[in-house]
C-alpha cells in the first residue's frame, strides 16, 4: 500500500515572509484611496483621472491619489496575489502535499465572495477577476519560473498593447473618436448610478450593480484578464526566485527594481498626467486612451519599487512597514469591510451622504476607516489565527472548519 499524501494546510506564521504582510496592507490602504471617487460617484468615471472641477486642497489630494496611488495599488496587490499563489505552492511541492483541488477550492471560493461583493455590495469588485486568473494560474503551475516571467510579461505587454493599438488606430483617417452619441450614453449611464446609488433603495442599488457587471464588468476583462494574469505570473516567478525571502542575498536585484522600476514608472506617469490629466472613458480619443494607457503601465515598475523597498527597510532592520502586516493579513475581511462601510454611509439604503463630502473629508474618513482596522486587526489576531472571511474562505478551501481561537502555548496559523 501506498503512504497516503498529507493535505495542504494553512501555514503558521514563523514560515510567512513578513514583506508580503506588510505590503498587502499598504495595499489595502491604496486600494480605499484608489476607490473613493467610485465609492462616492459613479463607476463609470473611475478611470477618468482628476476631476478638473476641484479646486486647493481637495484638488491637491485627488491629484496625489491619482498620481501616487491609482493603478499602482491593485497592481501591487495583483503582483503579491501571485507571490501567494508561489508561496503556496512552493509548500505543496516542498511536503508533497496535494495542491490542484485544493487550490481549485480556493479560486472557486473567492469567484463566490467576488460575486457576492460585485452584485450585492459594490459594483467595482475585483475579485471576480482575480478569481479567473487564479484558474489559469492553476493550469500554468508546471511551467519554470523562467516561463512564468516571460508569460506574464508578454500577457502583460498584449494588454498594454492593445490599448495602444486602439490610441493609434483612432488617429487614422476615417475612424471616429468618441463623439456627441459616447457622450450621452455616458451621461445616461450616469443618471442611472445616480438614481440608484444616491437616490434609489437596496433592490434598485443591486439592479445596477448587475447591470453594471455585465454591461461593463465582462466586457472590460478584455483588457484586465490579460493585465492581471500577467501580473500575477510576474509576481508568482518573482516569489519562487527567493528575493522576497532572502533579500540580502538578492540586495543587487532589489536595489534595481528601486532604481529603474521608479525612474520608469515616474516616467510613465508624469508623461500620462503631462499629455492627459484627466483622460476621458466617455468621450474617448487618442490622447485620452493614451494617457490611460502610460498611467497603467507605469503601476507596474512603480510597484516593484513598492516591493523593493520594503523589503530593503525590512532587511535593514526598519519595524514601522510591519504595523501594516495585521491588516495585510486580514486583507479580505478589510477589503469587504471598506465596500459596506463606504456604501453604507454614501448611498440612498444607508445613510444617504452621496455627493455631500468634500474630496478632503472623504480622504480624512478613509484614514479613519483604515486606522480603526489596524488597530482591529491587532486585537483580533491577538486572539485569533485569521479574519472572519478568511477562516470561511479557508473552511470551504480545505473541506474543513479550521481551529479559529488561539489557544495558548500554540503556533498561530495564518
Amino acid at each position: 500500500m501506498t503512504a497516503s499524501v498529507p493535505e495542504l494546510a494553512p501555514v503558521s506564521v514563523p514560515e510567512r515572509v513578513a514583506a508580503l504582510d506588510a505590503l498587502r496592507g499598504l495595499a489595502l490602504l491604496g486600494i480605499l484611496l484608489s476607490n473613493l471617487a467610485a465609492f462616492a460617484g459613479p463607476l463609470y468615471e473611475l478611470h477618468d483621472g482628476i476631476d478638473p472641477a476641484l479646486r486647493g486642497g481637495d484638488r491637491a489630494l485627488a491629484t496625489f491619489v491619482y498620481v501616487a496611488i491609482r493603478d499602482k495599488a491593485w497592481t501591487l496587490f495583483a503582483l503579491l496575489f501571485g507571490m501567494g499563489f508561489a508561496a503556496m505552492l512552493g509548500r505543496a511541492q516542498a511536503t508533497g502535499r496535494g495542491f490542484g483541488a485544493v487550490y481549485l477550492r480556493r479560486s472557486l471560493g473567492l469567484a463566490a465572495i467576488g460575486l457576492v461583493h460585485a452584485w450585492a455590495i459594490w459594483a467595482g469588485d475585483i475579485l471576480v477577476t482575480y478569481a479567473l486568473c487564479a484558474f489559469a494560474l492553476l493550469a500554468l503551475r508546471r511551467l519554470s519560473d523562467e516561463a512564468w516571467l516571460a508569460l506574464g510579461c508578454t500577457l502583460y505587454l498584449a494588454g498594454t498593447g492593445f490599448m495602444l493599438l486602439v490610441a493609434a488606430s483612432l488617429t487614422l483617417p476615417g475612424v471616429a473618436q468618441g463623439g456627441a452619441r459616447e457622450l450621452a450614453r455616458a451621461q445616461a449611464e450616469r443618471a442611472a448610478e445616480v438614481a440608484a446609488y444616491a437616490h434609489g433603495d437596496y433592490a434598485a442599488a443591486t439592479a445596477q450593480r448587475v447591470h453594471f457587471f455585465f454591461d461593463t464588468t465582462l466586457p472590460g476583462w478584455a483588457v484586465m484578464l490579460p493585465l492581471a494574469l500577467g501580473l500575477f505570473l510576474i509576481g508568482a516567478a518573482l516569489m519562487r526566485s527567493g528575493t522576497l525571502a532572502d533579500p540580502a542575498r538578492h540586495r543587487a536585484r532589489l536595489q534595481a527594481m528601486l532604481r529603474y522600476g521608479g525612474a520608469f514608472g515616474v516616467g510613465l506617469t508624469a508623461a500620462s498626467v503631462a499629455l492627459e490629466p484627466a483622460p476621458s472613458v466617455a468621450v474617448y480619443t487618442a490622447s485620452s486612451v493614451l494617457a490611460q494607457t502610460l498611467h497603467i503601465a507605469g503601476g507596474l515598475p512603480l510597484a516593484l519599487a513598492a516591493i523593493a523597498a520594503v523589503a530593503l527597510l525590512l532587511d535593514a532592520g526598519a519595524r514601522w512597514p510591519l504595523r501594516f502586516a495585521a491588516a495585510g493579513r486580514m486583507a479580505l475581511t478589510h477589503y469587504l469591510a471598506q465596500s459596506l462601510v463606504a456604501t453604507w454611509l454614501l448611498y440612498g439604503h444607508g445613510l444617504g451622504q452621496w455627493g455631500r463630502w468634500s474630496y478632503s473629508a472623504l480622504v480624512l474618513a478613509a484614514l479613519a476607516l483604515f486606522a480603526a482596522q489596524m488597530a482591529f486587526s491587532a486585537w483580533w489576531l491577538q486572539r485569533f489565527r485569521f479574519g472572519p472571511v478568511e477562516w470561511l474562505w479557508r473552511a470551504f478551501t480545505y473541506g474543513r472548519w479550521p481551529p479559529l481561537r488561539i489557544e495558548r502555548g500554540h503556533a498561530r496559523q495564518v
